[in-house]
């Protein structure tokens, strides 16, 4: 048995990571000292205390929530497509054949693209919102589910049709634990691209979120200001990846350890 703490035996990454991010904290300290102008550079505890004061008045919880509300929407709706689209694909090849080429152009379109035309389509609105940001998602779901289902063994399906196993079941209990790995990988992935994404929609036409919070202390230079937003939401993306999707992603590739 090792003498290591349980949480460090789970987790043994996680001494070199602290180590690094006090590093990052030291060298931009640093920086900010060497800076002519402590406006354009501020330091991280003018950065931190400014993150306590959103906190404190209740801005920083009311902003981060609508940019997270549509985070969750934009994500669900990508998944949720994404995953339908990335599975026919991977199973038929007529329909890879005929999405295919769709499917490239709408990896390689802009994502300020495809904002600025949601919202001249359908207007500065919630839907042209979290349609933009799923939109830009979308095809890379698909493209890790495609592989995903390409991937799946066929001796598994061949038992499923020698038990007449039902569509639905087959789809519960033979394909979907197959693909967990992927979904995992592709929520990962998505996720971290999703709310950069919304923070650009926020940026360019809501009146509320981090990315609105943004444009206004880009407008008066308030680097101080644009780090706080910046940080404190990466902070709840960051406990959400930990707390959430990683354990997710581990689970699911479990058994691959387990068969090995």
């Amino acid at each position: 048995m090792s003498d290591r703490p349980l949480f460090l035996r789970r987790s043994p990454g996680l001494i070199p990571g602290l180590l690094s991010v006090l590093a990052l904290l030291a060298l931009w300290a640093v920086a900010a000292e060497l800076a002519e102008n402590a406006r354009r550079m501020p330091s991280p505890l003018a950065v931190a205390l400014r993150v306590q004061a959103l906190a404190v008045s209740g801005e920083l919880w009311f902003h981060a929530g609508m940019t997270l509300s549509r985070v969750a929407a934009a994500f669900g709706i990508a998944m949720v497509l994404g995953g339908v689209l990335g599975l026919w694909m991977g199973r038929s090849r007529a329909a890879d054949h005929w999405l295919n080429p769709g499917l490239v152009i709408l990896l390689n379109i802009p994502a300020l693209v495809v904002i600025v035309l949601c919202y001249i389509w359908i207007g500065l609105n919630e839907t042209a919102a979290i349609l933009a940001v799923a939109l830009n998602k979308i095809p890379l779901v698909t493209v890790m589910l495609r592989e995903g289902a390409r991937a799946l063994r066929p001796d598994l399906d061949e038992m499923a049709r020698a038990f007449r196993m039902s569509p639905l079941a087959r789809l519960r209990h033979v394909i979907l634990p197959q693909l967990a790995p992927h979904l995992a990988a592709a929520a990962r992935a998505g996720i971290s691209l999703i709310w950069k994404i919304v923070l650009v929609v926020e940026f360019l036409g809501r009146s509320n979120g981090v990315g609105f919070k943004i444009h206004l202390l880009f407008s008066s230079f308030d680097v101080a200001g644009v780090l706080a937003w910046a940080l404190a939401f990466v902070a709840v993306m960051l406990a959400i990846d930990l707390s959430i999707l990683r354990p997710w992603e581990a689970g699911a590739n479990r058994w691959r350890h387990d068969e090995a």
